[in-house]
């Protein structure tokens, strides 16, 4: 018997793990997805020179040599129709807007769930958000100057791959239940007669009362203004750095892949800190306050050169991203097992269905505001960055002043 349960300890162990590491890749291949159209806006649209400075005498054979290579390449010297015009940005933020809107109807019509060890386990995972857009970026990158349409056509292989992949080897949670241990499976159905529901009841939380659950509306807006932030910099981060740094879109491309990589590490610090002290509200409000003054230095140093650029993408990425992964993952979770759901499997789907979504419509609003705001100078897009990440403090604020008003030791939802 003892034998027995070490087996079926060691088994759902295993599974537990692959499940882990099939999901982080899966997932990856998502983000990795939504990388190449930040990548291939420096390629859209390229800095031509103005009618003015071509000399009266060869303008002509001028206009002629930009309407042969339109005719062979449909592209100009200025670029690809229609990103060829003056109000290109524009454009690139209505394209932004029209992908992340169809990812904000998805994630409300979908969720992820969570892993009891909840804070630094899903920091570690979460890091598939950063993983998938520095693979989307050098993947994306690798084309971008030669054949710019691989750079969609090869994400979106590897992805159709991953889905076939998931589809064959993903254990669902049931099949568990299959070599779970006798007195788990007692226990389980004993808590199912006790609260006519279970960890897989099937009767789903209303929307309203999903909202009702103390915190779900407080970090949905935190989240909100946090994906603003994080999406901003997704979509808009290589054509900055292609414009200040006067790189080609490739290297462009290749050194943003730094600020995931500081979010690699700030995903991982939220969750840990939080782990420890037991306040995921406190954590994020304590990087959202730090990321303030990083994204107004980031505005000014990234113009001191190269080095400068480099150091402050990994400490924007870190603070920028961290509140960002700690909330889509262990925040969600904690409010989805609320004590007032009784285990209801379904409405912890319901719960992170709406932080996610909410949060998603706030990336569809970054890049789009950005698409309008560039125009004006991209000081004014780090100043609306960073009244979005003020309004997300003071979001959390709120939630850090109810438990203290409420006399709770945490902010972690009971």
């Amino acid at each position: 018997s003892v034998l027995l349960k070490v087996e079926i300890h060691k088994t759902l162990s295993f599974l537990s793990t692959f499940i882990f590491t099939l999901t982080f890749f899966l997932y990856a291949s998502f983000h990795l997805s939504r990388k190449p159209i930040s990548i291939v806006k420096g390629e859209l649209h390229k800095h031509c020179a103005a009618s003015h400075e071509v000399e009266l005498s060869s303008y002509r054979e001028y206009a002629a040599q930009i309407q042969s290579v339109k005719k062979l390449s449909n592209t100009s010297q200025c670029g690809w129709e229609p990103f060829d015009k003056n109000n290109y940005k524009q454009l690139l933020g209505a394209l932004d807007y029209s992908f992340l809107c169809a990812y904000a109807i998805g994630m409300y019509l979908s969720s992820n769930l969570g892993f009891p060890g909840r804070g630094l386990i899903m920091g570690i995972w979460n890091s598939h958000t950063s993983v998938g857009n520095i693979l989307g970026s050098l993947i994306a990158a690798y084309w971008v100057s030669t054949c710019w349409g691989l750079s969609f056509v090869m994400p979106g292989v590897i992805i159709a791959v991953m889905g076939i992949v998931c589809f064959l080897f993903l254990i669902e949670r049931k099949c568990f239940s299959v070599i779970e241990p006798e007195n788990s499976v007692t226990s389980q159905n004993s808590s199912t007669v006790g609260t006519g529901e279970g960890r897989h009841g099937t009767s789903a939380i209303s929307f309203l009362g999903a909202l009702r659950i103390p915190g779900v509306i407080e970090f949905s807006l935190c989240l909100l203004f946090a994906k603003l932030v994080s999406y901003t910099f997704l979509f808009w981060l290589p054509l900055y750095i292609t414009n200040v740094e006067h790189l080609d879109a490739k290297r462009a491309g290749d050194l943003s892949t730094l600020f995931d990589v500081g979010g690699i590490f700030g995903g991982i610090l939220a969750g840990l800190i939080s782990d420890r002290l037991e306040k995921r509200a406190s954590t994020c409000g304590m990087m959202l306050l730090l990321a303030a003054p990083t994204l107004y230095m980031f505005s000014t140093v990234s113009k001191m050169g190269l080095e400068a650029t480099v150091v402050m993408l990994l400490i924007s990425g870190a603070l920028v991203n961290g509140p960002y992964a700690l909330i889509t993952t262990a925040v969600s979770a904690d409010l989805g097992t609320h004590k007032s759901l009784k285990g209801n499997a379904r409405a912890l789907s319901t719960v992170t269905a709406i932080i996610d979504g909410t949060g998603s419509v706030g990336a569809a609003l970054g890049p789009l505001l950005a698409g309008l705001i560039s125009p004006s100078g991209w000081n004014n897009v780090f100043y609306m960055l960073m009244v979005a990440d003020g309004c997300a403090l003071l979001v959390s604020l709120k939630v850090l002043l109810a438990c203290f008003l409420n006399g709770r030791a945490h902010e972690k939802v009971e």
